[in-house]
């Protein structure tokens, strides 16, 4: 899986622009190196706007110091038509055209001479921040007495006996957990589970409730942790 997002940052479009032929070759080369082949050139700002406008690349590292213009007004009008990263080369080192650069939205500063490998390292890391899929963010898995609640898998576990979590009851249950310890309305309920609010779903919701403490209570009838609060819904004590 890591192979695969790897591959597929390295076949983002890299706008290299710099007014020095030898240093966009070098950036261009390193990059070859680490296995990125759609890499573009500019040497100025007219070009970069053009380059930009027919092919739409995905990250561009821009020098500070251009022909008929700097980075600082090229990241700006780029601004209006693409949200791409930016990553600013510069001669000069002053932390106000760092701040400068930074505060325009640029993602990175870095300052000749550099060493190509740090660069490479360093649009690798922002294109991994920009490009990569979000990580799933995992379920909750917690202990309500003597049962294991596996909101990931979807199971209650009890000893050696597991009971599996149908979709609604698992809906209601992490609706629930998110809100442990405090009153769940039985319209926020019925949002959570079949996204309408409570009318006509009454002796349903009662019904999922009863199921759900079927397999998360010892005594079903007398609850301790799922209870019921007259007149306005439920609630999950839980003890962190």
């Amino acid at each position: 899986m890591g192979e695969l997002i790897m591959d597929d940052l390295k076949g983002k479009k890299i706008l290299i622009v710099d007014d020095e032929r030898d240093i966009r070759d070098m950036i261009d080369s390193f990059l070859r190196k680490e296995g990125f082949t759609r890499i573009y050139h500019a040497s100025g700002c007219a070009e970069a706007l053009t380059v930009c406008t027919a092919i739409k690349p995905d990250i561009a590292i821009l020098d500070v110091m251009l022909p008929d213009g700097d980075g600082f007004s090229l990241l700006t009008a780029l601004r209006r038509v693409s949200d791409m990263p930016v990553l600013f080369l510069s001669a000069r080192g002053e932390d106000e055209d760092r701040i400068l650069g930074l505060g325009l939205g640029a993602d990175d500063y870095i300052v000749k001479p550099f060493l190509p490998r740090e660069l490479v390292l360093r649009i690798m890391a922002i294109l991994r921040r920009v490009y990569s899929p979000p990580k799933k963010e995992q379920l909750p898995v917690f202990q309500l007495g003597d049962r294991i609640i596996d909101l990931e898998g979807g199971i209650v576990r009890h000893g050696s006996t597991e009971y599996t979590l149908t979709a609604k009851e698992h809906a209601l249950l992490l609706k629930l957990y998110e809100n442990r310890n405090r009153i769940v309305t039985s319209d926020a309920l019925c949002q959570a589970a079949w996204n309408d609010d409570y009318y006509g779903y009454e002796n349903t919701l009662m019904v999922h409730i009863r199921r759900i403490r079927e397999k998360i209570e010892n005594i079903p009838s007398n609850p301790e942790h799922l209870i019921t609060v007259r007149g306005l819904g439920y609630k999950l004590l839980f003890r962190e």
